[in-house]
């Protein structure tokens, strides 16, 4: 029997998120995800006087297609779904956690397919070409990453993700983006931490609910060569399937030139991938009042009240530095005092110290639910 939950849910990133609208197709790719959830959004997309396209998908699948991949089988597969990609309007991609780790011991397979596939598909495709939002689906591992009992993390799920008000969320970044589309240089002070960089002329994005659910962020991109300084990060965070602790990384102009974890040599692997990996392509600012603590999902953590990520690799075009990689990896500091503080200086300016925004023009982005 379908939850309600999975319902409104579905309507929500079916009228909200992407705004599907009359005649236009819609793929939608479900990893690991109960076939209710996949029905009410097929329902979802059909009120909407649309026309699904359904791809179902494991992480096992993953594995077992990335294992004996090879660079020619790679580049046909990235073709025929580059083409599906290309017929559609619309894209929600909705992915359970059913095995964190499926991929940790083929890192080097792992990372030929974020080059070979991920980039034409999803970096070249799906993001400029469509309207797209992905998610997380509530599973019990899920549950466990977030220390939370099943019943428990799916009441907590859903209401970050259908019970935030979005609206209110959008205009108070509208508020913020006057402010924030004038700054220039970025200094950011924190345990182990002192980084400047400039955002000049970048501008800022709000995200309130088009891209992810759940959301609550607002991003831009350093100018790519102006980062200095060191940056380590207090949230895990699992990359193709090991969990990263403790990252520090080390710039110079721009470059990653010292990065540091519980496994250098995994961590430099991919970094090395390709040259933009080195550089940042995303900086952005997480306020989602409802996620208040990290549990190793990205979607989730990057949105952490008082928080921000810095991330390595492939800068988005709406924000865009020049920077190119088949990397992009939202790698979280929260700033909160529980989590050690912090402060954050636009143009020599205090303007959030240890997590709670304080210039003025900001204030509004200290949000509640």
């Amino acid at each position: 029997m379908a939850d309600p939950r999975e319902q409104k849910l579905a309507k929500l990133l079916v009228n909200y998120s992407v705004k599907l609208q009359k005649g236009e197709s819609c793929l939608i790719n479900a990893v690991d995800v109960p076939i209710t959830m996949t029905e009410a959004l097929v329902q979802a997309v059909y009120e909407a006087g649309g026309y699904p396209v359904v791809n179902l998908w494991q992480a096992r699948l993953e594995r077992a297609i990335s294992e004996g991949a090879t660079e020619e089988s790679l580049k046909k597969w990235a073709d025929v779904d580059t083409y599906r990609m290309k017929q559609m309007d619309a894209f929600i991609g909705i992915r359970g956690i059913a095995n964190v780790r499926e991929l940790a011991t083929i890192p080097e397979q792992a990372n030929l397919v974020s080059k070979l596939y991920n980039i034409p598909v999803h970096m070249q495709t799906r993001v400029p070409h469509t309207k797209w939002v992905v998610l997380r689906y509530p599973t019990e591992i899920f549950a466990m990453q977030a220390g939370m009992g099943t019943t428990e993390f799916e009441d907590f799920f859903y209401k970050v993700c259908t019970e935030v008000d979005y609206d209110r969320m959008a205009a108070a970044m509208a508020e913020a983006k006057a402010y924030l589309d004038t700054v220039d240089k970025v200094h950011i002070k924190a345990p182990r931490t002192d980084l400047t960089f400039s955002v000049k002329k970048m501008g800022w994005i709000p995200c309130a609910g088009q891209m992810n659910i759940p959301d609550g962020e607002i991003y831009s991109c350093p100018v790519k060569d102006s980062v200095n300084g060191t940056i380590t990060y207090n949230t895990e965070s699992t990359y193709h399937g090991h969990c990263f602790k403790d990252v520090s990384l080390t710039f110079k102009d721009g470059k990653i030139v010292e990065a540091h974890a519980d496994d250098d040599v995994l961590l430099n692997e991919i970094f090395d991938i390709d040259e933009g990996a080195r550089y940042i392509g995303e900086f952005a600012l997480g306020c989602n009042p409802g996620i208040l603590k990290p549990m190793d999902n990205i979607l989730f953590d990057e949105k952490i009240l008082g928080s921000i990520h810095f991330t390595p690799g492939n800068a988005y075009d709406d924000c865009d530095n020049g920077n190119r990689s088949a990397v992009h990896w939202d790698l979280v500091q929260i700033q909160r005092p529980e989590y050690g503080g912090g402060e954050m200086y636009f143009d020599g300016e205090l303007v959030r110290k240890d997590g709670l925004f304080v210039h003025p023009r900001l204030q509004c982005l200290n949000l509640s639910l």
